[in-house]
């Protein structure tokens, strides 16, 4: 097994692996481990107590982060006429109809996030294949298939998060950067998990919200009391 180099094991320097931390003080740990040159995104597992071999235990959503992701999102817009250009005047990076599934089958893909407008959906079907393996098929349950166009591209830009619970019923998102405040982290997380709560399905039984790890892109994993978690929310 290789060994960990140095920095690594400067940023896992003080970690208590068999402690639960608050959630504000391990955000502070993995900022202060934090030593790769660029901006690494920091990052949120969730471990849920359902069974998501189960249709009605799967939870899958979006979420809105207080303070966004910090990354730049290219969006494309599957639409036409008016739709199209308010996809453009709200901030697509891309917005069309046929000539973008045409472009795509030709193995184009220099884009993030796709929506597309109901009409549009026997079009973009035909390229499902294409987009489905790289989760940038529209979702009318991710809220991507609308024609709502400018309130969902605005949100994308702003910060929007999809996610959707393993095999192993584990939630992975990214939740922000190493550079932003301790506060925004904390805000950004707890948006998170309190939708996470929401999403309990019914048919979950026992304990929800197991374990709760934070890290940054190459740092350590710091687990996070779930019950104090849960106090932050309003």
């Amino acid at each position: 097994m290789p060994k960990k180099g140095k920095k690594y094991r400067n940023s896992v320097e003080g970690l208590d692996t068999t402690k639960l931390y608050e959630l504000e003080e391990a955000v502070e740990f993995i900022q202060k481990g934090k030593y790769a040159k660029f901006d690494e995104s920091v990052d949120i597992a969730v471990k849920l107590g359902v069974d998501p071999r189960h249709a009605d235990q799967m939870v899958r959503s979006s979420v809105l982060l207080p303070h966004g992701t910090g990354r730049e999102v290219r969006v494309l817009v599957f639409a036409k006429g008016e739709k199209e250009t308010e996809a453009r005047e709200a901030g697509a990076d891309y917005a069309g109809s046929d000539e973008l599934v045409e472009k795509i089958k030709d193995g184009w893909f220099e884009f993030d996030k796709t929506v597309a407008t109901p009409d549009m959906m026997g079009e973009v079907g035909k390229i499902g294949r294409m987009l489905g393996p790289r989760n940038l098929m529209p979702n009318a349950k991710l809220g991507t298939v609308t024609f709502d166009i400018a309130r969902v591209v605005e949100e994308i830009k702003k910060g929007k998060v999809d996610f959707r619970v393993d095999k192993a019923g584990i939630v992975h998102a990214a939740v922000g950067k190493a550079s932003f405040s301790s506060e925004k982290l904390v805000e950004n997380i707890v948006a998170f998990v309190d939708k996470l709560i929401q999403l309990k399905p019914s048919s979950s039984k026992g304990i929800y919200m197991r374990g709760i790890s934070v890290s940054t892109t190459m740092g350590p994993g710091v687990k996070v009391d779930p019950l104090q978690v849960r106090s932050l929310m309003k």
